[in-house]
């Protein structure tokens, strides 16, 4: 499996050179020549918002929040996928009123999604829906869990209040399009999917769209089988709707957000590419690695959990390739633990070793964007938690957005021992051109620590007389279950609802390893580093 990141841990006894010890220390061999893949996509990071939120109307209003604008605009650019399986039992009505809560959010004298003046959401109202949202969770989350789900309805308000979130915080919005709706032949009833694209288009919403969530599960969630066949000659259906619009008719249509690539899934996705995959702007399947009712911390750390990634990825790339060739590839949802996350464990420290792990392995092996589920909402696996704080993850996902850049480099360890035991890991980019700190040429090195004890990574000798800087993030108090997390020793939070913190890295001296405490992860800037395939 030589797309696996691999280490060895050098022979034991204590060797030194200067004040560093060769004991836990790996060589890296890096090239610094273009790696034949393709830029990634300037959204490859991209966020969730799941269509849960707007079951009950009212909540959406969460999305007028200013704090929750700034954490997300930190994030651009990226897309806002609105999707899951809440998005295939909501049921637009154009008549409908909004309800108090939306309605005290908009400005009626404008009514301009596209207008960005500053119109928060009224701490009375935040604080209202702040104290009655643990009981909707609980009813979102109970819904997953029975896998039994209500009809909702979304106004006019939802949708407004959905894009200006997206549109001031700088991402592209994809919608998802209820796909349940069915007329006797099972074919798929655009009524009122066209309702709803009538509005957009009569706001000029610039959104792309998706119809219906892990279609391979619509037997269990609703009693009802469409076979992948039937589901392609839908979104062909949906094809020709949006090209009857001139806002639309260019527009994005991803799908069909396929489940993990069990064999029926394998087989329904190779049936919808072949009838339906020629209207679709890429590919989308959906990825978690574990149960987030019975996962454990092992879990989180464990190396073959995480390579498990890998072989998941080659099957849907190879689906592709055989059926659709050419077309990109998306991971369309995507977290660590599915049925909402682990509590304590999805939304603390932790999770940051499958969160980068997977936007690393993603990115080396082709898959063009990877969709965090989710940035908030209900759950424990958001990026953002119902006090609009940021988690770990949050920060982590700032760090890759303003440091990563689109070329990727091969990396590996110069000696190879256990590869199914790799418990350091690493990946390489060239560092983001936009980035003012930085200079073309530049790297970026990511990596972790899944070790009891520090580790060391000894840079390769043609970049052994660079400066470094490091940005090590560690836990703060709670250890491995915190919800805060340290930038070199600073606690990462907001200067206020408006700002950002700094994010500065401390500069390492030439010659000095790469040093990783017990169980921890960090960004490295190599600069001067003249790699070729950055230049």
């Amino acid at each position: 499996m030589h797309y696996l990141v691999c280490a060895v841990i050098l022979a034991a006894g204590v060797l030194k050179t200067g004040s560093y010890s060769l004991e836990n220390t790996v060589e890296l061999d890096l090239q610094l020549t273009a790696s034949g893949r393709p830029p990634l996509n300037p959204r490859f990071l991209s966020v969730t918002i799941d269509a849960s939120l707007a079951s009950e109307p009212k909540y959406i209003a969460f999305l007028g929040s200013q704090k929750l604008i700034t954490l997300t605009r930190g994030l651009s650019p990226a897309f806002l996928r609105f999707g899951g399986t809440k998005s295939d039992f909501l049921f637009f009505d154009p008549a409908k009123n909004a309800s108090a809560e939306e309605d005290i959010l908009w400005d009626k004298s404008t009514n301009q999604a596209n207008s960005c003046k500053e119109n928060k959401i009224p701490s009375m109202v935040q604080q209202k829906l702040q104290a009655y949202w643990p009981l909707q969770e609980q009813i979102i989350l109970k819904e997953n869990f029975l896998g039994t789900y209500k009809n909702s309805t979304i106004t006019k308000e939802t949708i407004d209040l959905l894009y200006r979130f997206a549109n001031c915080s700088g991402l592209h919005l994809i919608f998802g399009l209820n796909a349940l709706v069915r007329n006797t032949q099972e074919q798929w009833n655009s009524s009122n999917a066209k309702l709803l694209i009538d509005y957009c288009a009569s706001k000029k919403y610039n959104l792309s769209w998706e119809l219906g969530n892990e279609p391979n599960s619509f037997r269990k969630k609703s009693g009802l089988h469409i076979d992948g066949l039937q589901l392609g000659k839908d979104f062909v259906r949906l094809h020709n709707l949006l090209s009857t619009y001139s806002t639309y008719k260019n527009s994005g249509v991803f799908g069909p957000d396929i489940g993990q690539p069990k064999k029926q899934s394998q087989k329904m996705l190779m049936r919808f590419l072949k009838s339906g995959g020629k209207v679709i702007n890429s590919v989308t399947w959906h990825h978690y690695y574990v149960d987030g009712r019975s996962t454990s911390k092992k879990d989180f750390l464990n190396p073959r959990i995480l390579d498990s990634l890998a072989s998941e990825i080659q099957i849907v790339l190879q689906i592709v390739s055989e059926t659709v060739p050419g077309k990109s590839v998306w991971l369309g949802e995507t977290s660590s633990a599915y049925g909402g996350g682990r509590p304590g464990l999805s939304n603390t420290y932790i999770d940051g070793f499958m969160w980068l792990d997977k936007l690393g392995m993603s990115a080396k092996l082709g898959i063009d964007v990877v969709m965090r589920q989710a940035l908030f909402g209900a759950g424990s696996y958001n990026l953002v938690d119902s006090n609009f704080e940021p988690l770990p993850d949050y920060w982590l996902s700032l760090l890759f957005k303003k440091l990563v850049g689109a070329i990727v480099l091969n990396v590996s360890f110069k000696t190879l021992q256990d590869v199914s035991e790799t418990k350091i890991r690493v990946y390489a980019h060239c560092t983001n051109i936009k980035n003012p700190k930085y200079r073309r040429g530049d790297v970026t090195l990511f990596a972790m620590n899944l070790y009891n004890d520090t580790q060391q990574i000894q840079l390769p000798r043609s970049l052994s007389g660079k400066f470094t800087d490091e940005y090590l993030l560690l836990p703060g108090n709670g250890g491995l279950f915190s919800e805060t997390v340290l930038l070199n020793g600073n606690v990462l939070k907001m200067v206020d609802d408006k700002v950002l913190p700094a994010l500065n890295g401390k500069e390492q001296p030439p010659g000095t390893p790469l040093v990783l405490p017990p169980q921890s992860f960090g960004f490295y800037v190599v600069k001067e580093a003249k790699a070729s395939a950055c230049l």
